[in-house]
């Protein structure tokens, strides 16, 4: 097949002598036996998305590969000295269970000791929500994480987080970006200074299993808390070295572990996908949840940012919550325990996206506190908690299994959330209730909010294609009609427009543009539609809701629900 020019120039400057032998090799044999290959490596830069950086490991500029990465963090570096002039630079580093992410730390780690800035790299792996904790601990200006989440094992990536302990959000990610895409690779330095590079761990560990506990547990009696029979997995990944601990200092000693899951692996040979999304992820956790009798599952993604929750419904049957459901929960609860505690004084603000369940708008008009709905990512949320610092956090979450408790951690932390859960199944239960009977109340008192979630793997140049084609037809042709139902707003967060499809009145929006589209029906369902900016992947997000009169019908409004879902799907044809 015939190279096209633009990415045999990008093949060229890689096989000059500013990149080792050994990147030049594979280069060569790709160019020889795979072209396909190495057109799909080099067709484009890697790009920041909604959760940082990420890629497929490997050889060229759409990979993630020490050349990459180095880049990323000559960029940076420079673009610290410029923003942070006469101070002392520091920054903290942490890294996941995947593959090359030790050594990959390493490279970053020497790159920016080597442009003089003080680095705080973790010993070992430990999870993303501990690196916002650490880097504010540390007083540092910025902090990296190399993970890709829950993507499958050829994968990696790069957060960066800045000074608030949050992810980067305009206008420092342009401004990186423009920094880093001006630089040549010849610029990097990755020649380290060891001096500047120092290991932390049990010190860091410590404290932050000690601000999980002050912030997420609410007085629980020690004899609720062993009388819940927990089953946890860390599906192979970095819970493993938070959660068990924090859940054991906070007095939950009755914690059975997956042992088959319970060793890091970058490979997470027992699952399809290491995403508690995904129902088979927790399958094995179910298993032993049945054996034992357990009240509740929780499993982790593999940086343990993301969290799935399993519990026993009103036929003790284990059933999978969705994430909406998870932060409904979690929100209402601390809420309550604001109000208990007198706190709420119309102050305080809960914070979600725009993709989210809108039940969560509900629960903070019920509290009187005020719900910040911004774009999808924790980043956002963390955006309004630095925006506003005369109002109180409370808590927060999306829709994609991820929960914020409090401000000590800037990013979704399944650390705090999955203690979180485990405080409200406790107390449910020390009540005569459960956390499924709790969430039947929260329907009959804000309404039964169902949600779902379509997902649709595009990969590689064609699929990326075609993923903007599916967004180009749904801008250009947008749907009056669905199910029967008027479609009476559009919201158009890439025009930043939100039209009135019934009076033709269109009203600017102020939110930061994103590639997304959101349809609202007369009888208030949502529809949204958007392109993972972490996977070759396009969703489509469905909310639906009714009035819940009692708890005894819910089986019925449920059954309701998922059929108004299913008609949706069937009448645009998304499956």
């Amino acid at each position: 097949m015939d190279i096209p020019q633009n990415i045999l120039n990008a093949v060229n400057e890689w096989l000059t002598p500013v990149f080792d032998a050994e990147t030049q090799a594979g280069i060569k044999e790709m160019m020889t036996t795979s072209p396909k290959e190495l057109e799909e490596s080099f067709y484009k830069n890697l790009e920041f998305g909604t959760g940082g950086m990420r890629g497929v490991m490997g050889i060229g500029t759409n990979r993630i590969n020490k050349y990459t990465l180095g880049k990323n963090t000559q960029g940076i570096s420079n673009y610290m000295k410029q923003v942070f002039p006469g101070e002392d630079l520091k920054v903290a580093i942490a890294y996941d269970c995947r593959h090359n992410s030790n050594t990959l730390a390493k490279v970053v780690a020497d790159v920016f000791s080597a442009n003089g800035i003080k680095v705080y790299l973790f010993s070992d792996m430990r999870p993303t929500p501990e690196l916002s904790f650490a880097l504010k601990y540390l007083k540092c200006q910025a902090g990296i994480v190399l993970t890709a989440s829950h993507n499958p094992p050829e994968y990696n990536g790069y957060k960066v987080y800045w000074q608030d302990g949050g992810q980067l959000v305009p206008p420092q990610d342009a401004e990186i970006i423009k920094v880093i895409e001006a630089l040549r690779y010849d610029e990097i330095k990755f020649e380290a200074n060891n001096n500047l590079i120092e290991y932390i761990d049990t010190e860091i560990d410590n404290a932050f299993q000690q601000s999980t506990i002050d912030n997420a547990s609410f007085n629980t009696p020690s004899a609720a808390k062993q009388n819940l029979s927990i089953v946890f997995t860390s599906l192979h990944g970095t819970s493993i070295k938070a959660v068990p601990a924090v859940l054991e200092k906070a007095g939950y000693t009755n914690v059975h572990i997956v042992p088959e899951q319970a060793e890091p692996n970058g490979d997470f040979p027992t699952v399809k996908s290491p995403n508690p999304e995904e129902p088979e992820a927790l399958t094995m956790a179910l298993a032993l949840a049945d054996k034992l009798g357990a009240d509740i599952v929780v499993g982790t993604d593999p940086d343990c940012d993301r969290l799935g929750v399993a519990v026993r419904d009103n036929d003790n049957k284990m059933i999978l919550l969705n994430g909406n459901q998870t932060m409904v929960l979690m929100t209402a609860y601390l809420l309550e325990q604001w109000k208990r505690a007198g706190k709420i004084n119309g102050n305080q603000f809960i914070g979600s996206t725009i993709v989210s369940t809108p039940m969560m708008l509900q629960l903070a008009d019920a509290y009187g506190v005020e719900c910040k709905v911004g774009l999808t990512g924790f980043k956002w949320i963390a955006k309004f908690i630095k925006d506003f610092p005369n109002q109180e956090f409370i808590g927060g979450g999306e829709e994609s299994f991820g929960f914020m408790v409090g401000d000590a951690v800037r990013d979704k932390d399944a650390v705090a959330a999955t203690l979180l859960m485990c405080e409200i199944a406790a107390q449910a239960k020390a009540n005569g209730s459960s956390v499924y009977k709790e969430l039947l109340h929260l329907y009959v008192d804000h309404g039964f909010y169902k949600e779902y979630l379509v997902s649709l793997t595009k990969k590689g140049i064609a699929g990326l294609a075609e993923i903007n084609q599916m967004m180009v037809d749904l801008r250009e042709n947008p749907v009056k009609e669905i199910n029967g139902q008027r479609v009476v707003m559009l919201e158009d967060y890439k025009m930043s427009t939100a039209k009135n499809l019934l009076t033709g009145e269109v009203e600017n929006m102020t939110v930061p543009k994103s590639d997304v589209l959101i349809y609202y029906t007369e009888d208030g369902a949502k529809i949204a539609a958007r392109p993972s900016g972490t996977e070759p992947k396009i969703k489509f997000y469905f909310s639906v809701n009714a009035p819940l009169d009692q708890v005894e019908n819910a089986k019925t409004v449920e059954a309701e629900l998922d059929d108004k879902i299913k008609n949706i799907l069937e009448d645009l044809k998304i499956i």
